[in-house]
């Protein structure tokens, strides 16, 4: 009976230190980036490294606030947003370690924050996408502004409650001032049909719900290449001359101070910046702009190099200030 017991012991326990044996370096990733192209990319990086990438999604300003409450006790080593105001959160808080030099050089001076506590490492542009049965570009504004003047009552759609609108409003914020923001969003609330997703934006816009619909880029092209049943009636417009609906925001990569395995997750993030991760981007469904000047998008894509962003600090916008206003003027 002894000798039973020992031996069922022994099964139990033996595929357990079988697997602590077997277990490599890991680390622990807090994702706000499209889980898709994480699932696309993480596999490459980590058959080059032998490390695991493990994935915690969910939102840019939910993580941003975990991380502010957890603090030093935090198992993340690496985090990532779809838009840099959830960057400026945690790095305001004192939570980023320092990027190492050699993936600095990597990307764009004015894609790092002045302290150089993450980089951003995928742009996304604002957009005008509009119905061509409806309206020509001829008859789109010159400013994003001007969508809050009463002429375009009831021929617009936005998508308030997501990170890429608010994104768009902590531009304007930065660029335009408290006064005119407030201004802007109460006009667009008269003016505008609220959606819930930037996707269901472009439905709207395709189906001629309404004449036009604010967003970002990549939905528009993304629907293209995938069957183009909810843009085949629609067109992009590409602000310029640095007007605020030409701002580019950033998908950011940090990594937090309080990790035990620094060496892991600064190479993750090298390699999210680096020439082999940006190809793989580029190559994803996701059609965001790699940062890294040695990669680009394949056309039809317009090419990053034609657009005209303002020249905006990533690290001083401002989320905290943009979900007041929004909260003012009855958008969230």
């Amino acid at each position: 009976m002894r000798k039973s017991l020992i031996l069922a012991v022994l099964a139990v326990t033996a595929p357990m230190l079988s697997a602590c044996g077997d277990d490599g370096p890991s680390i622990t990733v807090y994702n706000a980036q499209h889980e898709q192209l994480l699932e696309e990319v993480v596999p490459i990086f980590e058959e080059q490294t032998g490390i695991e990438v493990k994935l915690r999604s969910g939102s840019d300003l939910e993580l941003a606030n975990q991380l502010v409450q957890e603090g030093d006790a935090s198992p993340a080593d690496v985090f990532l947003t779809e838009n840099s105001p959830a960057m400026s959160l945690v790095d305001n808080a004192g939570l980023f370690a320092p990027i190492d030099q050699e993936t600095l050089d990597l990307i764009p001076a004015q894609f790092v924050p002045s302290d150089q506590t993450w980089i951003g490492f995928l742009g996304r542009s604002t957009v005008a996408i509009y119905n061509t049965d409806q309206i020509t570009a001829e008859e789109l504004p010159e400013s994003l502004l001007d969508f809050a003047d009463p002429e375009w009552a009831g021929r617009i759609s936005y998508s308030p409650t997501g990170a890429d609108f608010q994104a768009i409003v902590s531009a304007i914020l930065e660029l335009e001032g408290e006064d005119a923001t407030r201004t802007w969003l109460e006009g667009l609330a008269a003016n505008g049909t609220v959606y819930d997703g930037n996707d269901v934006v472009l439905e709207s816009v395709d189906s001629g719900e309404v004449e036009v619909g604010i967003a970002y880029h990549y939905y528009w092209y993304r629907d293209q290449v995938e069957a183009g049943e909810n843009s085949d009636s629609s067109a992009l417009h590409f602000f310029g001359n640095q007007d605020p609906g030409a701002f580019v925001s950033v998908s950011g990569a940090g990594v937090l101070a309080s990790s035990d395995k620094q060496e892991d997750a600064q190479a993750f993030v090298s390699f999210l910046a680096g020439a082999e991760g940006q190809q793989a981007i580029a190559d994803s469904y996701a059609l965001e702009y790699p940062l890294n000047p040695e990669v680009t998008l394949e056309p039809p894509v317009k090419p990053f190099s034609e657009l005209q962003p303002p020249q905006i600090d990533v690290s001083t916008l401002n989320s905290e200030t943009v979900i007041e206003l929004m909260q003012d003027a009855g958008l969230l």
